[in-house]
């Protein structure tokens, strides 16, 4: 069985050249179902590998637009729809300048198990642009997002592929892509997107999901070992969506959040982080991290964002961006007394500092459970919109942390089932593999 694993795995490596995010996120999910392969041939019959490694579409499109100065630019957009078996494709955007088809691949394959874990009708997808929003005016935010929808709405719609937000995309975004989608098709389908504002067609939560999905799942995590939030020393990197609800709900749950960063640095405030002045500086003013220090005489600003994980915590919740925690900044983690990590970024700590962490019991939270909570609201939103309705902010987050509870429970039972107690990352590749490769087989060859 290892050997038949590693033959397709350096096919994929051979067809995906260049793409070692890609190589990265399928190598993982490999290792951990290798038991699951060793006890059902019908897996390796069906050529489920195979088969879940090549995207059922790959798109590639040019996106022209016009600056504020009337010069033309051109980036690149991208859509990978990957997996739809047990559902439309269902994966956000992002624009930002590291974007290429590995990123988008990765992320595409990782969304195929976490929606999975979800529960919810969802298959995998993913799309974006290198494309950089910072330090674009208004107008051309606008102008890009046109042309990128202009190509785009070909090939998506609420049956069939639902895109929504991602780093670079938030609400201004959104809006833009919805209203050229409208302007295109001439129809009203809230539908096809997520991510929207609640007065058009969004919901409740959809905003805070990933960040307050995070913080329920590490809730149940601890809660196993009797722990909990309270009163523990808490650093968050990253200052975007995730990290900001992230430490909203943290806070809630007593804990206190200490430090916060984004790609310039990060700052220190042992009298706790004001959350309010991040969400003004960061959601209305889209400045950097560092004018936090410049307003709070308790916080200190350090250039480098990695020097984060030097902080001393009880809890690590990396949420800013893939790779970001090596197996060096796990170590100094683990040796200034950390017990918990939970990744709120998409694959944000290496192999290696994964496997670091598992070696010194330290409890650890995979991306594909840990940050599902954005997509299983996404899910919800899109339930509203078939629905024509909008519920409660109350109504979506007692929905919200059901579902996280649920993905916890579906990983620490996989794990225990074979044979891998305590370790979340088998436990969630196992329990969203089996469900997506089961409904394979039973579809037959598509």
């Amino acid at each position: 069985m290892s050997d038949y694993i590693e033959e397709i795995l350096q096919t994929v490596i051979r067809k995906n050249p260049h793409e070692p995010e890609f190589h990265q996120a399928v190598k993982e999910v490999f290792e951990s179902i290798k038991p699951v392969l060793e006890n059902n041939e019908k897996y390796m019959k069906q050529a489920i590998l195979e088969r879940l490694t090549e995207p059922e579409r790959m798109i590639t499109f040019r996106v022209p637009w016009l600056d504020d100065k009337g010069n033309i630019h051109v980036n690149r957009g991208y859509r990978v729809e990957f997996n739809s078996t047990l559902g439309p494709y269902k994966g956000g955007l992002r624009f930002h300048p590291s974007v290429y088809s590995g990123i988008i691949k990765f992320l595409g394959f990782e969304q195929i198990f976490k929606n999975a874990l979800t529960g919810r009708p969802i298959g995998g997808g993913k799309g974006g642009s290198d494309f950089n929003p910072k330090g674009k005016s208004e107008n051309e935010v606008m102008k890009f997002c046109q042309s990128f929808m202009t190509e785009l709405y070909r090939h998506i719609g609420f049956q069939t592929d639902i895109p929504a937000g991602d780093i670079g995309v938030g609400h201004r975004e959104i809006g833009y892509l919805f209203g050229q989608y409208k302007r295109i098709t001439n129809t009203y389908e809230p539908g096809f997107l997520t991510g929207k504002d609640v007065n058009w067609g969004g919901s409740y939560v959809r905003t805070e999901a990933t960040g307050y999905g995070l913080i329920y799942l590490m809730v149940e995590i601890l809660k196993d070992k009797k722990e909990s939030f309270k009163g523990k020393k808490v650093i968050i990197s990253g200052s975007g969506n995730v990290a900001i609800y992230a430490t909203e709900k943290a806070q809630q749950m007593g804990a206190e959040v200490i430090a916060m960063s984004d790609s310039s640095g990060y700052i220190v405030d042992h009298e706790g982080i004001n959350l309010q002045t991040i969400k003004r500086i960061k959601e209305v003013e889209r400045g950097r991290i560092k004018e936090y220090a410049e307003e709070h005489t308790t916080a200190r600003y350090f250039e480098g964002s990695n020097g984060i994980w030097t902080v001393e915590c009880d809890i690590a919740l990396p949420c800013a961006t893939q790779n970001e925690l090596d197996l060096e900044a796990a170590k100094g983690l683990v040796e200034n007394g950390v017990i918990a990590v939970g990744e709120g970024a998409n694959m944000p700590c290496t192999p290696q500092a994964i496997r670091y962490f598992l070696e010194n019991g330290i409890l650890f939270a995979p991306a594909k459970a840990a940050n599902a909570g954005g997509v299983a609201t996404s899910a919800l939103e899109m339930t509203q919109n078939a629905m024509w309705e909008s519920w409660s902010f109350r109504k979506v987050d007692e929905s919200l942390e059901k579902i996280m509870k649920n993905i916890y429970f579906q990983c620490r039972d996989k794990a225990h089932e074979y044979g891998s107690e305590d370790n979340l990352v088998v436990g969630a590749n196992i329990a969203g593999f089996v469900k997506v490769a089961n409904a394979m087989i039973d579809q037959g060859l598509v």
